[in-house]
Parts: C-alpha cells; structure tokens; sequence
C-alpha cells in the first residue's frame, strides 16, 4: 500500500486481481481473515506511472486531460 493515508501504508499484500470496477481500475487482495478486499489501483504500487506527471516532476498542478473535462463542466454550468 503506498497511499499515504491507508491504515496499511508500507505493507505487502498478495495481489488476486485486478480489474475495473465501479468505473476504476482496482487491486483485489485477501486481508489478514482471508476476507476478499479491494482498493483503487492508485493507492498501491501495481499502479502504472503516469507518464505526465513523471515528466512534469511535480512542476504541475493539474492534467491537460483533467482542465478540458473542468472547462466541458463549467460550461455546462454555464449553459
């Protein structure tokens, strides 16, 4: 777990799998009571790295991707 506010942050878990559910990509794994859990896969070290956000290196605060869809918003709000 890698997200920096998870109870289980710096721990390792047996990935079970990984698929997309309610509209995210997730990690699926067994707890410590073999209990079937899952997380965002962004929250954990399976995810892949964002090529943007390498290349910005923390320079920028937002994604290209993430402004058009806040502009396609505000104007829909807008009307």
């Amino acid at each position: 777990m890698t997200h920096p506010f998870h109870p289980l942050r710096g721990r390792e878990v047996e990935l079970v799998t990984f698929k997309k559910a309610w509209g995210e990509d997730r990690v699926f794994y067994r707890d410590d009571a073999g209990q079937l859990r899952h997380l965002p896969v962004e929250w954990t070290s399976a995810a892949s790295v964002d090529p943007f956000k390498e290349i910005a290196a923390g320079r920028c605060r937002f994604r290209t991707e993430d402004l058009l869809r806040l502009a396609d918003l505000l104007e829909k709000v807008k009307g």
